[in-house]
């Protein structure tokens, strides 16, 4: 096997093999024999029909058949000899393919890049530091009141966070439009349902008042005859109903899970759950700080195998949270563009984080992958069935472990970075991950 290397253009390489005639002629031969001793042909005797009839019937299909092994084959092996890493499966394309002559063929494929990380030394990280604090318990514990609240009729002004019923009628230069009647329409104030300025003139008002609301439809508005148009709705006020909390207590904290130790255990729970979110929030930001000063340290050339294979693996994460939302039989044809950039940047990351895995020798903690198992468990009722499933998943086992790893490689970083430690408040780091 003779093996020469061309460089195409850019990360692209072209492989011109030849392979000597007779281990081609050889296999052609060996696979027409053995089509003779089963193939039936009338005027032949089961197993005796001659290998010349065979060839002129078969003979052209059987050495494409050889031709497409023998290239598979020479090209893993001239791989290996001439030790190129290939991004991606190769196009083959045969240059001579004659009875008697020697075999060439070209194979073109994309190698990976070289990666040299640099600049870790002037990467700036900031990290924030963070304390839970008794009003931040607070709040927390008046969000999950809210999330249980109903709504209990009033006799005063609405306000922002009630709900309204009303009676309206729509008008556009006096003229009633289709769509712009309602009655007993319930309406939550401060939640913007309707179009901007509707709710307006509703904050204040009481059972029984009657309001105009000037507005004007937006030019993306849905509905084509509607797009820009200034209105005018006639509003009745038919109920107010304000936002009725449930009082926290022993049953209110039962709501949760909680049958032992009333509120206060229940706080003890929130405040656990809102310092594993933190945790959590917390590295990710991190995380992504190191990410961001890495790529922006870093430019690489990216081979375009690897890029199309993240595309068709976000494309078909897309495909699947529509199929979880039941939209997927509605669900159109995504153009690869939508996910090229995202795409661009994960195999950017997976190749200088892989860098700086290799060249620190960083192998897999198996603390690291027991705490990280236990994390996502305690969120769980039954934590031990959650960790015993997941160390029983080879598959998901093996996720951990890369996600392990890949900690392992920012903390590398972050130990040559300079990180620089800033006092932030609960609400402020966690409005920001929302």
């Amino acid at each position: 096997m003779q093996v020469s290397v061309e460089t195409t253009q850019g990360l692209e390489r072209r492989l011109t093999i030849t392979v000597p005639a007779e281990s081609v002629d050889t296999a052609v031969k060996a696979r027409l024999q053995q089509l003779a001793k089963t193939q039936r042909i009338n005027g032949f005797r089961p197993g005796k029909v001659p290998v010349s009839v065979i060839k002129k019937r078969f003979g052209a299909a059987v050495r494409q058949e050889v031709a497409g092994e023998v290239m598979q084959r020479n090209f893993y092996e001239a791989i290996m000899q001439e030790k190129i890493n290939p991004a991606g499966m190769p196009t083959f394309a045969l240059t001579k393919d004659e009875d008697g002559q020697d075999l060439e063929f070209a194979a073109t494929f994309e190698i990976y890049p070289e990666v040299e990380v640099k600049g870790l030394d002037k990467i700036e990280v900031e990290k924030p530091v963070v304390e839970i604090k008794a009003k931040d318990l607070t709040e927390m514990m008046k969000t999950l009141q809210k999330q249980h609240a109903d709504f209990k009729e009033v006799k005063r002004k609405a306000k922002d966070g009630d709900k309204v019923y009303i009676n309206f009628v729509g008008t556009i230069d006096g003229e009633e439009f289709d769509g712009g009647k309602a009655e007993d329409f319930p309406l939550e104030l401060g939640k913007g349902q309707m179009i901007p300025g509707f709710e307006d003139p509703l904050v204040g008002a009481k059972t029984g008042d009657e309001v105009v609301s000037k507005v004007t439809f937006p030019e993306d508005y849905h509905a084509e005859a509607l797009k820009g148009k200034d209105a005018e709705f006639a509003i009745t006020v038919t109920k107010v109903e304000g936002l009725n909390l449930p009082k926290v207590d022993d049953k209110f904290a039962e709501l949760f899970g909680v049958t032992e130790g009333g509120v206060e255990a229940l706080k003890e729970e929130v405040q656990r759950n809102m310092q594993r979110e933190l945790d959590q929030t917390l590295k990710t930001q991190i995380k992504e700080n190191v990410i961001a000063a890495l790529l922006a340290n870093n430019e690489l050339d990216l081979p375009a195998a690897l890029v199309e294979q993240e595309v068709n693996a976000l494309r078909e994460q897309a495909k699947q949270r529509f199929a979880q939302q039941g939209n997927a039989a509605n669900m159109p044809e995504l153009p690869a563009d939508l996910f090229t950039d995202n795409a661009k940047r994960r195999v950017s990351v997976g190749l200088l984080l892989g860098e700086v895995i290799k060249n620190n020798k960083l192998e897999v903690e198996q603390e690291r992958v027991d705490a990280l198992i236990e994390q996502t468990a305690s969120a769980y009722e039954d934590p031990s069935e959650v960790v015993e499933y997941y160390k029983n998943n080879q598959e998901l086992l093996q996720q951990i472990q890369n996600l392990a790893l890949e900690e392992q490689a920012i903390d590398t970083i972050l130990s040559q970075a300079k990180v620089k430690e800033v006092k932030k408040a609960f609400d402020e780091v966690m409005n920001k991950k929302a």
